[in-house]
Order: C-alpha cells, then sequence, then structure tokens
C-alpha cells in the first residue's frame, strides 16, 4: 500500500509510520515527493499515473472545491480526511487515530474504487464515507 500525507500534516506522522510499517508499505509526506507549491490537481493527476495511492489529508477544502473534488474523484487516489476535531487535535492523538484505524484502511483499500474519500472520526472506530 502507498500512502502520502499532504502538506497540512506534519511529516512526522509518515515517517512514524513508515518506520513502523518499513517492508510492508510505502508511507511519504508529501513535501519528500513534490514541490510544496503544486497543487491539488496538479498533485492528483501526478500521483494517478502510478498504482493506487492513499492520500491523508486534513484538507476538507479538496472535498467542497468542486474542481479539486471531480479531479480527484477522477484520479486513482483514495482518501482520508481527518474530522475537524482530530485535525485540531495534537499528533500524539493523529497518529493513534491512525493506527487504530489501519486494518480498516488496509480493508478499504481492497475493495473500493479510486476516487472514493473517507474521513477520520475522531471518536468512533469505523471511516465515514464522505459522498458528494
Amino acid at each position: 500500500m502507498k500512502v502520502l500525507f499532504d502538506h497540512n500534516l506534519s511529516p512526522r506522522l509518515a515517517r512514524a509510520l513508515q518506520a513502523f510499517f518499513d517492508g510492508q508499505h510505502e508511507i511519504s509526506a508529501l513535501h519528500d515527493k513534490f514541490s510544496p507549491s503544486i497543487t491539488d490537481i496538479a498533485l492528483f493527476e501526478e500521483l494517478s499515473r502510478e498504482e493506487v495511492w492513499i492520500f491523508i489529508s486534513g484538507d476538507r477544502r479538496i472535498f467542497r472545491n468542486k474542481a479539486e473534488r471531480t479531479a480527484f474523484r477522477e484520479s486513482r487516489l483514495i482518501g482520508m480526511f481527518l474530522c475537524p476535531a482530530l485535525y485540531k487535535a495534537r499528533e500524539i492523538k493523529k497518529l493513534e487515530k491512525l493506527l487504530v484505524l489501519w486494518e480498516s484502511i488496509e480493508k478499504a483499500v481492497s475493495v473500493l474504487q479510486p476516487g472514493a474519500m473517507f474521513e477520520f472520526p475522531m471518536k468512533s472506530l469505523r471511516l465515514r464515507q464522505m459522498r458528494d
């Protein structure tokens, strides 16, 4: 599984998970692979040239902006977006939630069509699909 953390999340999250899942998954921070000035639409197009990526972000604007949402839906990405409360939480809480939901993410990748978007909840142990 390939996972990319958006620039609005700490690269330390990506590095911690990469260390934990070394040899099992490829986990990167956006700024380790791309220029920080890359637009979301260009990023989605670039990642879609490869196999399916999991894109983890706190930027819910992607879901609300019609052009970005359309580009994402047409991409080969599966989106995982932090709910507002989790996005505002401390890094350790974000890491904890990612680890708790990791098996759900792995299962989602095996059955979902690219372009799907999900929300990481603050309290629940289930991913919630984001619908247009």
